[in-house]
């Protein structure tokens, strides 16, 4: 999905393109290490209990009448099925509800909707059972039929980024692209509770990819919601959400309302953070004004900032040519480019365990750089003399300003005049298919802790592949990794990166991490992840007197 807190928004998707703003500094906290499992595989039945998500303390239902978040203003997408934030994401956690649901501490698939499923001996055909006391916020159930014309609808948009990670299932990708049916899509009904989905091929991350917000249940009437709110009201810097009576896990769903407001000043932020008008800032916010030092988290995030090269589909660009993209990663000045990041990164995928080592991009080599772009004029008869342009969409953030100048003096010695071209920030990501460009800026958060969640955005033929780039034998590791649920598989998707590095078709920057300001002693149901979602039906206001003296709190 695309990044939010480090563009001035950007998220889900949650895919994105960035327009960047500095996370303040002096916090002081400390960074953790983002460790992420081993993609395991998956078995064929969840646990039956789930994680237990709230302190064993009494949750006093008085205190429950209405929490507030602070996000960036921004215009939010609150269809699931073409929302592309991360904090569109986070919001729709409230709203609406599929068959899995992550955990809000492991962010591993847990059931939610869906109350068992099974997989078949070949792992192509699975078959979910529904809860009998799933509901929509309109009191109708939600049945079998229901997920399978929600799910449909999503293949069907033409909006949708996220479509595409449905061709695992027989019929999809065909429907999605013209050349077949609805009624051809491999999804089987099977009564009010029972849904078959045959797959061409196995896919032991499914649920993973169901816990994501395109993925979940949707009705047709845009006003009634699947999930363990409502929304209620709706203005332009500000959404109301209720409680869901009708939801089957309203009696631990502890909150009545949350108020979620849309802010991008920092310091009037943090002063509603100290007064207590404000629960939970997961927008801008002056960590330096925050009272409570502690309610300062930093937290590393699964998630990769790169350029990319836009591969030209109408016209024979040069900047299509492997050869002279090489030429110029070689003389990037990486250190420069990097600096002042958190964690500085090399490679397309954030490092997971037990994941072999890719090849990314470390040094520069300006001797090698002017070699090979001479090499690449004398291949396409570009005389040496010839000045290249290049063109790179910025945002008009000081950020990605210095980023231009600095690779514009990097290249500049190779004959190529670096141009940049301004696109608004809250239409860089829309706008990066219709504007003529070579490079763009993009931040994305994995959905799911494997290097899959990376490696789909730029298969060819994906709703999330921007780049236009496409290699036959790249799409064809991906499937082939499908296949497996060993080393192989790994194997084969870090073979599939190294692809994608040597092609020379991003410019690896940071994995970032994110900033959030709350109180974990007033607050309960929240913990710093790696994907920042915090699903909103944890959430919860504890009894506690706040340790800041000399400041008075104001009553929520």
């Amino acid at each position: 999905m695309l990044n939010k807190n480090h563009t001035a928004i950007l998220p889900l998707l949650i895919a994105i393109a960035a327009f960047f703003t500095a996370i303040p500094l002096s916090a002081q906290s400390e960074i953790p290490d983002l460790t992420l499992p081993v993609p395991e595989t998956e078995k064929e039945q969840l646990p039956e209990e789930e994680a237990e998500t709230q302190n064993q303390e009494t949750v006093k239902p008085e205190l429950q009448k209405n929490f507030t978040i602070i996000t960036s203003a921004h215009s939010y997408d609150l269809n699931p099925h073409t929302a592309s934030y991360s904090i569109e994401a986070q919001i729709i956690t409230g709203l609406y509800e599929g068959l899995f649901s992550y955990n809000p501490v492991t962010l591993e698939p847990e059931y939610a909707i869906a109350a068992s499923h099974r997989i078949s001996r070949d792992k192509c055909r699975w078959t979910f059972i529904l809860r009998e006391d799933a509901a929509f916020s309109d009191g109708t159930p939600i049945t079998a039929a229901d997920v399978k014309e929600s799910w449909l609808d999503l293949i069907a948009e033409p909006s949708a980024p996220y479509s595409s990670l449905f061709d695992i299932v027989k019929g999809a990708k065909e429907y999605r692209t013209g050349t077949g049916m609805r009624e051809n899509v491999a999804f089987t009904v099977d009564g009010n509770s029972t849904l078959k989905v045959q797959l061409t091929a196995p896919a032991a991350h499914l649920p993973k990819i169901l816990c994501m917000s395109a993925f979940t249940v949707v009705n047709k009437d845009s006003a009634v919601s699947s999930g363990p709110f409502y929304l209620e009201e709706r203005t332009p810097d500000s959404l109301i959400l209720k409680k869901n009576q009708n939801y089957y896990d309203r009696d631990n769903t502890k909150l009545e309302q949350i108020t979620i407001l849309q802010c991008d000043d920092g310091a009037e932020n943090a002063h509603s953070f100290n007064t207590g008008t404000a629960d939970w800032i997961c927008g801008t916010a002056d960590a330096a004004k925050v009272l409570s030092q502690n309610s300062v988290h930093l937290s590393a995030e699964f998630a990769t900032e790169y350029l990319f090269f836009k591969m030209n589909k109408e016209k024979d660009s040069i900047w299509n040519s492997t050869e002279f993209r090489a030429a110029l990663l070689e003389a990037v000045p990486w250190d420069e480019l990097r600096a002042n990041r958190f964690v500085p990164a090399q490679t397309l995928v954030y490092p997971l365990s037990g994941y072999p080592p890719v090849q990314g991009y470390s040094y520069t080599d300006t001797a090698e750089a002017a070699e090979l772009m001479k090499q690449a004029r004398k291949n396409a008869a570009v005389a040496e003399d010839t000045l290249i342009p290049l063109v790179f969409a910025v945002n008009g953030s000081d950020y990605m300003k210095q980023e231009a100048e600095i690779l514009k003096q990097a290249w500049t010695p190779l004959g190529v005049d670096l141009q940049t071209v301004e696109i608004q920030p809250e239409k860089y990501l829309y706008g990066i298919g219709q504007t003529q460009a070579d490079i763009f800026s993009y931040t994305w958060i994995g959905d799911f802790a494997d290097p899959l969640a990376f490696l789909e955005l730029f298969r060819g033929g994906s709703t999330l592949n921007v780049t236009n780039w496409h290699n036959q034998e790249y799409d064809s590791l991906l499937d082939e990794a499908a296949f497996y649920t060993d080393d192989r598989r790994i194997n084969l998707l870090a073979k599939a990166e190294q692809m994608l590095l040597d092609d020379a078709v991003i410019l690896p920057i940071q994995h970032p991490v994110s900033l959030n300001v709350i109180d974990l002693n007033a607050a309960g149901g929240w913990a710093a992840n790696s994907f920042d979602i915090h699903p909103l039906k944890f959430l919860y206001r504890k009894e506690t007197v706040p340790a800041i003296p000399n400041i008075v709190m104001i009553t929520r």
